[in-house]
């Protein structure tokens, strides 16, 4: 949908169509009838400018760079929120999920509201129209909701199955899926040079995040390898699921964001309503004891609500790249944001020794990231003209 602005300018007039995903990104309203005519024109050539500085291409590496900021710092305050001592139990990671998704929902109505000037008539068609009237529509963000709790479900069995260092480089492979589910779902194509910076890339990311005793760990498998081939076997297939599930529920979303006129706060809406199940049974499955024991908020702290408020906002940040890049540069940001996060933790918290393995992962991940975005420059054709 496009919305067609027009603007005075002296003598001359000029007519701008405005994408309507622009404005929902800068949230402004569409609409300001409490202000004089003068004013309206100021406030649109204002927009202008606005839509001239942010449009697709500025919000693209935008919302890539907020995401390795968010992520960054996400992962330096959860590791902290686990270390740090506390008096009584600990937070529930499961219940700090579900209060993110409530965060990100409440969030996205307070936006959806402001885009109709709160005005609650047009708000409440909106929800009943999308929600409601079009649930075929909204049932399609059911489908990445529910691939994402059967990925935690996975993730979960393979930890309790794998070391440590076969499950963090057997779940890259997700990098690899997302691109190939990219190219069947979206017809996106990738050259023998983005293939390599993918390639290397996976194998980057999984150095950096290599335990630091590989050899105790790697010794102590050998030994049980015998003994425990059939456990790492179902670790191991449970791994590469949920690297499938996380590529084919990302590039889904991405195809369900892309392929509509639905705001992206209102797709985030159904995704966290949908996700809200997932998330409780999650709660009811591993913490139901804990819960009624110590209640659904024990442990929280500051600490830890910065943790779900970076969690449910990240969330929304997350669908901005999706939605302006797409889940392939998204891999890039997180893994470029995870060797940052391991060098602040080093300057930091002071609790983590950067090792050669380590040294030659990020520099592998930094290359394959310029390399994945590097364009050769072509040459001018000479054309011989006949004398």
């Amino acid at each position: 949908m496009l919305h067609w602005c027009y603007f005075s300018c002296g003598e001359t007039s000029v007519v701008h169509h405005v994408d309507q995903q622009q404005i929902e990104v800068l949230l402004l309203p569409s609409k300001s009838p409490l202000l004089s005519s003068s004013t309206q024109h100021i406030t649109y050539s204002m927009r202008d400018k606005l839509y001239y500085l942010m449009d697709r291409k500025n919000l693209k590496w935008l919302s890539l760079a907020v995401l390795v900021f968010q992520t960054t710092l996400l992962v330096l305050i959860l590791h902290y929120s686990r270390v740090q001592k506390v008096d009584g139990p600990r937070y529930l990671s499961s219940t700090a999920v579900v209060t993110a998704e409530i965060i990100k929902l409440l969030t996205c109505v307070v936006f959806i509201a402001h885009q109709h000037s709160w005005n609650y008539v047009g708000f409440w068609n909106e929800i009943c129209t999308e929600c409601y009237i079009k649930s075929k529509d909204a049932l399609k963000t059911a489908i990445p909701a529910f691939l994402y709790v059967v990925q935690n479900n996975l993730l979960f069995l393979s930890l309790s199955k794998l070391d440590a260092a076969t499950y963090q480089v057997t779940y890259q492979l997700k990098i690899l899926t997302t691109a190939l589910f990219s190219v069947a779902l979206l017809g996106k194509k990738l050259n023998s040079q983005k293939w390599i910076s993918l390639l290397l890339l996976t194998v980057g990311i999984a150095l950096v995040q290599l335990p630091k005793d590989l050899g105790k760990v790697t010794s102590s498998t050998t030994k049980l390898s015998i003994s425990t081939d059939p456990e790492r076997m179902i670790g191991l297939l449970a791994v590469i699921a949920a690297c499938f599930s996380s590529g084919f529920a990302g590039v889904y979303f991405e195809k369900v964001l892309k392929g509509s006129s639905v705001s992206l706060w209102m797709r985030n809406l159904q995704l966290a309503f949908f996700s809200l199940f997932g998330g409780f049974f999650m709660v009811w499955f591993y913490d139901s004891k804990q819960v009624n024991e110590y209640g659904f908020f024990q442990g929280y702290n500051s600490i830890i609500w910065i943790v779900v408020l970076l969690q449910a906002y990240g969330g929304l940040i997350v669908a901005l790249v999706v939605k302006y890049a797409d889940n392939i540069l998204k891999g890039f940001a997180v893994s470029f944001s995870i060797v940052l996060s391991s060098l602040m933790s080093y300057w930091l918290l002071d609790d983590f020794q950067p090792s050669l393995i380590f040294a030659i992962g990020a520099m592998v991940v930094i290359f394959s990231t310029f390399f994945y975005g590097y364009e050769p420059k072509q040459l001018p054709k000479v054309v011989q003209l006949e004398s």
